[in-house]
This record gives structure tokens, sequence and C-alpha cells, in this order.
């Protein structure tokens, strides 16, 4: 089950996949255990966490706004990871996946944002997660696309140029896709990951080299 925020639930697409949607904010304490609670009565255990959820979050100019930024991020993209992994670490069965999303700004920077640092400490958690769960049969390993065309990230600020210059970085001469992500989580998730953890598997056509 693919946990999402408030902002980003789609119903239709989950009775599509033959899921449930459950709508939270999964950077608010309170909201990720009412998400724990209903999980475990309605199905006991969870087979594989995917933590997907994110983004960018602007703000004010001076002290203030870089207050505002980096912990609007730091709300977005760490705690809306750590608080349902935490909270659903115990329901995991045994043999099960954690997959955290945490793309190619988490090596590069972000332009001089936070969403590339804030990113990037998912990295080492994920390490001391698989540390921590591996006795259990449990892997821990996050996903880390490069651009990747046809979703809502860029929004309007993806000019042709820019566009260019990105598909110009790899070395397949195209753009990612969801589908190239959902498949790289499929393998991972699946028996054939089953020794693959504690590790970034990089998705970006080799515009950044793996490390």
């Amino acid at each position: 089950m693919r946990l999402q925020t408030r902002r980003t639930a789609r119903h239709p697409l989950a009775k599509e996949i033959g899921g449930t949607a459950l709508p939270a904010d999964l950077s608010e304490p309170a909201e990720v255990e009412r998400v724990r609670a209903d999980l475990a009565e309605r199905f006991g255990t969870i087979d594989v966490l995917v933590n997907n959820a994110g983004g960018n979050v602007e703000g004010r100019g001076g002290s203030d706004g870089v207050a505002e930024r980096w912990m609007g991020n730091f709300r977005a993209n760490v705690l809306t990871s750590v608080l349902p992994t935490e909270a659903l670490r115990d329901l995991l069965n045994p043999s099960g996946r954690i997959v955290f999303i945490s793309p190619i700004a988490a090596f590069r920077g972000s332009g001089g944002t936070s969403y590339g640092p804030m990113k990037a400490a998912l990295h080492p958690y994920a390490f001391d997660l698989a540390a921590a769960l591996g006795p259990r049969g449990i892997t821990v390993n996050v996903v880390a696309p490069g651009f990747i065309e046809g979703t809502e990230f860029f929004g309007d600020a993806l000019d042709d140029e820019r566009r260019v210059m990105l598909v110009g970085q790899t070395r397949t001469g195209r753009p990612g896709t969801p589908q190239d992500i959902a498949e790289t989580v499929h393998w991972l998730a699946s028996p054939g990951g089953g020794h693959v953890t504690a590790q970034i598997i990089q998705v970006n056509g080799g515009a950044e080299r793996g490390r």
C-alpha cells in the first residue's frame, strides 16, 4: 500500500490499481499514528513500504524565509519518510522491504535550495535501518532518480533549454520515465532483490555515476 499526503492522494488511481488511498499529512505525528492504527487493523502486517512523499518548499526572503524554507523542506522530505517508517517498522513482515526515493539532487545539490540536503539526509538513515532490520530479513534501499519526464515535479519551471541540458547529461540520450522508477522499486521488492540492502540505486541514464 502506498501512503500519500492529503495534497497528492488520487482516489481514482488507487481504485484503478486495486489499492486503497488513505490520505494523511505524513509530517504530523498524530496523522501517522492514525495511519498506523488503520493499517494494523485492516491488514495486520506490511510487505513493502515505499517512501515517495516530498517536494521543494519555497519561502520568503531574509532570515525568516531561510528558516521557513529549510524547516518546510525538512517536514516535506525528511519527516514524511522517517515518521511513517518508524511507526510501521514493527508491522513489516520478515523479508519485508523499505524503499526511499531520494533523487539526484541529494548528490549534486539543488541550486542553492534546501531540497537536496534534505533528501540526502535519507541516505545515512537508510544505512542505519538496513543494519537494524537486516537480522529480521528486511532490506532497506534508496532509489535515486535523475531527470524523470511526465511528472508534476518541475511544474512550469522546465523550459526547452533546460530539458535539452538534462537529457544531454545522460548516456542513454533520453529522459527517465515513471516506469523506469517503478520497475526498479518492483525489483527491489521482489525475491530477486532479497540480498540487496543498504544501497543507493541510481536511475538516471548515467547522468551521475554510481558511488
